[in-house]
């Protein structure tokens, strides 16, 4: 009798495409030890009306949308392997199979590309990271990718093992930030799936291209200087850079602050939050 899969029967994998769309052959994949995975898949159907009845007369597919979620926290001995994708744009074929003795339900995203990431770290958590993949094509097996190798990364990045520095706008300068309790950041691609007009695979988007990206985030601080009142006061250009593990980073360049507020509440230490926008970032 067959029995319903467990999260404890899930794994994600994934490895860098050298042909969009393409799986390599004999891949050695990657894994991440997700704390939430989320495949998608939506025909798009067409949904035909006519005179004569009060019911859909034709249900047709149209442009085949992939879309994956997932949320892991960055693993410490290579924090930013899967992370840079997002601002390299490689595209990857992302596997997610559901095993057990009975059986493996397979389903291999293929062309996937990074539209969106979200990276956080608050105290007494580690650094973890959500992240939303776009894809054209998804195929569903019993069996995994044939000849592909499998590692999974271990272990995960602390709060005490990341820091916050601020600098000049051009990263230059940089001395750290002692009084952060919480902070996230986020980069948008905002991908755009195009497809053609083609008699082969139509219903599959040919073009996955970037548009403006967008880099914002919060910074959460104990209200012990005022700082960051002063820097929107004087209308002020800053860096931000956060350790993101061992020697790994994340740096914004050419910052400013798009708000500031010092949330003042009874029997309560005082916090300040300050949200921002960079024009520039490097993930080393």
């Amino acid at each position: 009798m067959s029995m319903p899969y467990g999260s404890h029967e899930a794994r994600v994998y994934y490895v860098q495409e050298s042909n969009y769309g393409e799986t390599p052959q004999n891949p050695s994949m990657t894994g991440l030890k997700a704390e939430h995975v989320e495949p998608m898949l939506n025909p798009n159907l067409f949904k035909l009306r006519g005179i004569g009845s009060r019911d859909l007369q034709s249900l047709r597919a149209g442009l085949r949308e992939v879309t994956l979620d997932i949320a892991y926290p960055l693993p410490d001995s290579a924090p930013t392997n899967f992370l840079q994708h997002v601002i390299t744009l490689s595209s990857l074929s992302v596997e997610v199979f559901y095993e057990k003795t009975l059986g493996i339900v397979d389903l291999l995203h293929t062309g996937c590309r990074f539209n969106k990431a979200s990276v956080g770290c608050e105290i007494e958590g580690v650094i973890s990271a959500t992240v939303e993949l776009l894809g054209q094509d998804i195929t569903v097996n019993t069996s995994k990718v044939n000849g592909a190798t499998y590692a999974d990364y271990a272990g995960a990045v602390p709060y005490y093992e990341s820091y916050v520095q601020r600098g000049s706008g051009d990263g230059s300068g940089l001395s750290a930030v002692e009084r952060v309790t919480d902070w996230k950041w986020t980069v948008e691609n905002n991908l755009k799936q195009i497809p053609v007009i083609r008699q082969s695979e139509g219903y599959l988007l040919k073009y996955l291209p970037a548009r403006h990206r967008n880099l914002t985030g919060e910074v959460i601080f104990e209200f012990e200087s005022k700082q960051e009142f002063d820097d929107v006061i004087n209308d002020e250009d800053f860096s931000l850079k956060f350790g993101l593990g061992g020697s790994n980073s994340a740096m914004f360049k050419y910052c400013k602050w798009e708000n500031v507020s010092a949330p003042t509440k009874i029997e309560d230490l005082v916090t300040l939050k300050a949200g921002f926008v960079g024009k520039d970032l490097v993930i080393s």
